[in-house]
């Protein structure tokens, strides 16, 4: 019997270990999901070298200051957002960032390139355009509240944000030391103290993804008077496009992106 145990304890331990090594090794399969992009007439693009990745970013060109640099969720293509953004923003130039390995970009993703992706973006869009609007969804709020942190920008609007992946890690896989597994923590929080663009947080009332702790953790990280929420009632994380938050209709939200970032057209 003492031996049988000793045995069970010992497979229990491999195996446990053998699922930690798994986490860290294929973790970024778990965060990250590519996806192509979706091409039509009017896309526009352009290609961006850093550090030896080849970046697609999804443009509407536009003379004049203004610009929105999107960063979008770890699944989405962002070039569908093209036509809409545009019809919203018609006096502002629209950038979209493809991950490395997403819509046409190489190499692979993780915070440290997404990161060095988003500035080298920032710092491209602000030759032409001196007045930068960051947007960030989900994923992408985590890239540009640390673009925001370092580069100067006008407004800064986070979708369905988050505090830490390592929190939203260790609440779903409590049973793993997913802090000392994890490569890509995105640490939002650690970053917005130092931001101090006008910022609004956007929170689905039913994100079923980011916890409505995180969201508030996150909003009392900001310096007072520079961060402010509004939660979309109604709705769960990926399906905030149908509320009208994306539009400027009658009857909807006193906050939406287009009176938030300007224009003078509604989607």
């Amino acid at each position: 019997m003492k031996y049988a145990i000793v045995i069970i304890s010992g497979v229990v331990i491999v195996g446990y270990a053998i699922a930690c090594a798994a986490i860290f090794v294929f973790q970024r399969s778990f965060l990250y999901f590519p996806q192509p992009r979706s091409v039509t007439a009017s896309e526009a693009t352009m290609v961006l070298a850093v550090d030896g990745a080849e970046l697609v970013v999804t443009v509407r060109p536009h003379d004049g200051p203004n610009a929105i640099v999107y960063f979008g969720g770890n699944g989405e293509d962002v070039a569908q957002n093209l036509a809409s953004f545009s019809h919203a923003f018609p006096h502002h130039a629209i950038f979209l960032m493809h991950y490395r390995g997403y819509g046409g970009s190489s190499g692979k993703p993780s915070e440290k390139a997404n990161i060095a992706d988003a500035l080298a973006l920032v710092e491209a869009v602000r030759a032409r355009h001196p007045d930068i609007a960051l947007l960030g969804r989900s994923l992408g709020s985590g890239v540009a509240v640390q673009v925001a942190s370092r580069v100067g920008a006008s407004r800064l609007v986070l979708i369905t944000p988050f505090d830490s992946i390592i929190e939203i890690g260790t609440e779903i896989f409590w049973y793993f030391p997913i802090r000392w597994l994890l490569s890509d923590t995105y640490e939002s929080g650690k970053f917005a103290g130092s931001i101090t663009i006008p910022t609004t947080l956007i929170e689905a009332e039913n994100d079923e993804v980011i916890p409505h702790a995180s969201t508030e953790k996150l909003l009392s990280r900001f310096k007072p008077g520079v961060a402010t929420r509004t939660i979309i009632k109604g709705v769960g994380h990926n399906d905030l496009k149908r509320s009208n938050i994306y539009r400027n209709s009658a009857g909807g939200p006193e906050i939406t992106l287009v009176n938030l970032i300007g224009s003078d057209l509604a989607m």
